[in-house]
């Protein structure tokens, strides 16, 4: 009796569009470092022109040049080019030289590209714990925050499944890897404060199609007004949230309809 072996999947890792031939993840993770991720499926994610104006915008800010979104496209092509159809795909940028100039001849930028199975994140609901932390530059997706996942661990520890952010102005901001959005029943309520504006984040508020939206401060104390809310990061577009520390909400599964149906109505883009 003969038996089969199925063929094994591989997920490619690629340094500067090349396939990595060396152990380089400590370069890209040493702690100055910024990046995007994004779900590929078919081959094609959804909103690409957010991802290549992140990479270019933190670019710019961490190392004072970037390359050219034309040069992220062409990583991102090579990194498809032989990978399974559906993925999860991250993109790090670092600088080589490992010095901050604003003279952009010196830049001496590399691209790291990881990929690994495509993922939908955790079903939920998540109940958040509040805690006071503010990220340093929270506009920019940047490595070594370990004070995310040591904020995640204590909620985790008290009870909840995650944390959300109040900075020193009694601000809710995002929770750890997630953008927040809150429901009143009619509107969606995005966070006033310094956060990462995710890709996610993007594509829902500019596909919201008809359901106002609207930006204020959020603070602890005004959350009984709301009735939802959710979390969205790259992996989904809304998890509902049925607790923020003591308050409870009744329909925050509307809001996930809401954001999911936004989500869907950005197409899918080859890069």
């Amino acid at each position: 009796m003969s038996t089969t072996t199925a063929p094994t999947t591989t997920f490619p890792t690629l340094l500067d569009g090349q396939p990595a031939r060396e152990p380089i993840d400590a370069l890209a993770f040493a702690g100055f470092a910024h990046f995007t991720a994004m779900q590929v499926r078919g081959g094609r994610v959804r909103g690409l022109d957010l991802h290549l104006e992140r990479l270019v915008t933190a670019s710019r800010r961490l190392f004072g040049a970037s390359p050219s979104p034309e040069r992220f496209r062409d990583d991102l092509r090579a990194a498809l080019h032989d990978a399974p159809a559906d993925l999860s795909l991250t993109l790090t940028v670092f600088d080589a030289d490992g010095e901050f100039t604003n003279e952009p001849g010196e830049r001496t930028l590399r691209t790291l590209i990881r990929t690994a199975s495509p993922a939908t994140g955790p079903a939920g609901p998540l109940a958040l714990d509040i805690v006071g932390h503010e990220r340093f530059l929270p506009e920019i997706k940047h490595v070594g925050e370990g004070a995310k996942t040591y904020y995640m661990r204590r909620a985790r520890a008290a009870g909840f499944d995650d944390a959300a952010f109040m900075d020193r102005q009694g601000r809710l901001s995002e929770a750890s890897i997630w953008n927040l959005a809150f429901w009143d029943g009619e509107q969606v309520v995005w966070p006033e404060a310094e956060i990462l504006t995710g890709t996610t984040m993007g594509i829902v508020r500019r596909r919201l199609d008809g359901i106002p939206q609207r930006t204020e401060p959020v603070r602890p104390a005004d959350l009984g007004r709301f009735r939802g809310a959710v979390v969205m990061n790259s992996w989904t577009p809304g998890i509902a949230v049925p607790r923020i520390g003591d308050v409870e909400f009744d329909a925050s599964e509307e809001l996930v309809r809401v954001a999911h149906a936004a989500f869907e109505r950005e197409p899918w883009v080859v890069p």
